[in-house]
């Protein structure tokens, strides 16, 4: 890479050069932005062509278009609002070490956000990977893929359905043909996912074609136990998405053309419809699909006996309280949990062992059997002032350890970051690089 303490940092890659710049941390290179693969509207990603000239990679990518979050309530305020939305975004930010060169062979971290499928961008600054990079020596790739009705809708003549999973697979791809450009290894590539990227990962592990393309896995509190979408259940919500499109933009209109607000506005009818009175339906409306391309052979009934089998070791785990980040960011149950603490108490307990914690250890038991090296965890660190516990989402502080970006957090709510926060982040960033090859500094 070349650069001085002024100069932005310019790489050569197979389709072209590129402009990062010097990470605010100094001794961290990053390059945001860079774009993957293209898409339109409800169709398959192509990959990206070749381009003469240097092209800058120095902005943020905006997120795909998206509701608004309720992640406040448990994770703080975001820069959501300053990224922006884009349909055009498939895209990765990739950071590395500032000495870092082509050759290197340097460890890879691959970065999948979580989200329910709806929500999330790779490049919040809640998920600045560059402690990471600096403890590790490893580079890091964050992806962006396609959420909600964009990435997920199966609807015949309109869109095939899990494009968002096949953009995933276009962009192992290409870090598998780019990454070594930047100082990384393709060979040496460990997947990282919370929540729904835990899943979309188990779904990945699932594809035979998909597995070369890396080495390792790390799933955090991936939604194991809501299993995949089906074929009917695709068919349902689609109609479901065709019947508001008809209250909102009028009969005839067609998804693959109705401006992005409208289909949004969309997606959350729909969405409301399926999770049905109360919204008890907890399955997603939009998210991977057994029996679709490229799942094609996954049953929905048992999904995870290929990706106990795919041969790749392990780290898995879940926090102690993974349902109470649900509760308090539903009006309803957070107004329920007031009233009848008790039993919203106990009903969390059993949705986090029935949705977290058993399927993610019937995952690591078959992958064991099968002969896969497999770690385990449970996050039960608790904030003194929170009432959240060990809920969803607690521990990506710890790995990322983003003070300015966490600061806020209602979840960190009567913790201090220095005395911690800081040193179990230490440990676990150290245990996650000690996984992925890295040797981190202590």
């Amino acid at each position: 890479m070349t650069s001085t303490a002024l100069e932005p940092v310019v790489v050569d890659t197979p389709s072209g050069a590129v402009r990062g710049r010097v990470h605010a941390d100094g001794d961290v290179v990053e390059f945001l932005g860079l774009r993957y693969a293209r898409a339109a509207r409800f169709a398959p990603p192509e990959p990206e062509a070749p381009w003469e000239g240097v092209r800058d990679a120095v902005t943020p990518a905006p997120q795909c278009p998206q509701l608004a979050s309720r992640m406040d309530a448990i994770a703080g305020p975001s820069d959501a609002d300053l990224l922006g939305r884009s349909e055009d975004c498939l895209t990765a930010t990739v950071r590395a070490p500032r000495d870092a060169a082509p050759g290197d062979g340097l460890p890879v971290l691959v970065w999948i956000h979580g989200g329910a499928y709806v929500i999330g961008a790779a490049s919040l600054a809640w998920y600045d990977t560059a402690r990471l990079v600096r403890e590790g020596r490893v580079v890091t790739v964050s992806l962006g893929y396609r959420l909600g009705v964009l990435g997920w809708l199966r609807r015949d003549g309109v869109s095939p359905g899990n494009l968002g999973m096949l953009d995933l697979a276009a962009a192992l791809h290409w870090i598998r043909d780019h990454v070594a450009a930047f100082g990384g290894d393709p060979d040496a590539v460990t997947l990282v996912g919370e929540s729904a990227g835990a899943h979309a990962i188990a779904c990945l592990m699932s594809v035979p074609r998909y597995r070369p393309l890396f080495a390792r896995v790390i799933l955090q509190s991936g939604q194991l136990g809501l299993g995949l979408g089906t074929e009917r259940s695709a068919a349902r919500v689609a109609g479901y998405v065709q019947d508001a499109l008809g209250e909102i933009a009028g009969s005839g209109a067609d998804p693959r053309t109705v401006d992005v607000p409208t289909l949004l506005r969309v997606q959350k009818r729909a969405m409301v419809r399926h999770a049905g009175p109360g919204g008890v339906n907890s399955a997603p409306a939009f998210a991977p699909i057994a029996g679709v391309e490229p799942l094609v052979g996954v049953p929905a009934d048992d999904p995870w006996v290929a990706a106990a089998h795919s041969g790749h070791p392990m780290i898995i785990g879940s926090t102690a309280d993974e349902a109470n980040t649900f509760i308090e960011i539903a009006p309803p149950l957070r107004r329920l949990s007031a009233r009848l603490p008790t039993l919203v108490g106990l009903g969390s307990r059993v949705l986090t062992r029935r949705v977290f914690e058993a399927p993610a250890q019937r995952l690591a038991t078959r992958a064991a059997a099968a002969g896969t090296t497999v770690s385990t965890y449970r996050f039960s660190w608790r904030a003194p002032d929170s009432g959240l516990g060990a809920c969803h989402a607690i521990e990506l502080p710890f790995l990322f350890g983003t003070r300015d970006a966490w600061r806020d957090a209602p979840m960190l709510a009567g913790a201090s970051w220095d005395d911690d926060v800081e040193p179990l982040g230490r440990a676990m960033r150290r245990r996650w690089l000690e996984f992925a090859g890295c040797a981190p500094r202590s």
